[in-house]
């Protein structure tokens, strides 16, 4: 080791960092974008892969410039916009949107950096769509708007190499004017439901009612047996002495026959 020059051993250990330093390994989810001399390299070496990854990348030191892309489903919060609808309703919209690179050569070349690109279109697009929507329908419809968005945002990302999956209106902050106002409508709803199904149940009752009314007419005996049914259940529940009006129809026997006694 002592008859081996100094400047040798440098040179050995620094080409041994560049050797290292050319040496890249991908991921199964991951893809790699090489330049070369500053051009697109359609063709290197690739070890237990195929095209540009994943697997081992051996890259040309000092030429070869690889950017690796991720391609698993990533997951981006767009931030609270302030949204007036078209009913002139303001608000405050956050979305979530799911998108993953399909492309990566396109997500790397055509746009500087597809990531804040695509959060920046999914606001314009958020703000766009729920300004063109009324507040009914954004409450109501959360369904089409979360497809509308879905598919503006994903046919401009298209050129890029990205995929937009699916996109979901998150959470919608009402002013407190606006939350009162519902809430009084609501229950003027439901106060409006409770007196038509009062109603309807009057309804009903009456003809009832009306009905048993024209068959205690048709048969006199059955007024009768109201009454003593009645009685017997003031007996059962009472112990106090109760004065229940007796009809002239129930003592027409007991009438008859003390005449006929008489006789």
């Amino acid at each position: 080791m002592q008859n081996i020059p100094l400047i040798v051993i440098i040179l050995a250990i620094a080409l041994f960092m560049v050797l290292i330093s050319s040496i890249r390994i991908l991921r199964e989810y991951e893809r790699g974008v090489i330049f070369r001399f500053g051009r697109l390299a359609r063709a290197f070496i690739n070890l237990g892969g195929t095209g540009n990854g994943p697997g081992l990348i051996i890259l040309i030191p000092f030429i070869d410039r690889m950017v690796t892309v991720s391609l698993r489903t990533i997951v981006m919060d767009v931030p609270p916009q302030d949204i007036i609808t078209k009913d002139n309703v303001s608000l405050k919209v956050n979305a979530v949107v799911y998108f993953r690179v399909v492309d990566p050569q396109k997500a790397i070349i055509e746009v500087e950096n597809y990531l804040f690109a695509t959060s920046q279109l999914s606001q314009t697009t958020l703000r766009s769509v729920v300004g063109q929507s009324e507040l009914d329908d954004l409450l109501g419809e959360r369904e089409k708007i979360n497809m509308q968005l879905q598919r503006i945002i994903d046919h401009q990302t298209e050129p890029w190499g990205i995929k937009v999956s699916n996109v979901e209106v998150k959470h919608i902050d009402l002013p407190q004017e606006m939350q009162r106002a519902m809430a009084k409508q609501a229950e003027a709803e439901r106060e409006r439901r409770s007196k038509i199904i009062a109603a309807e149940g009057e309804f009903q009752a009456s003809q009832r009612l009306s009905e048993a009314a024209k068959i205690l007419s048709e048969q006199p005996s059955a007024i009768t047996l109201r009454y003593l049914q009645t009685l017997r259940e003031i007996a059962t529940e009472n112990n106090s002495t109760t004065i229940f009006p007796v009809p002239v129809d129930i003592l027409k026997p007991f009438l008859q026959s003390q005449g006929e006694q008489k006789k």
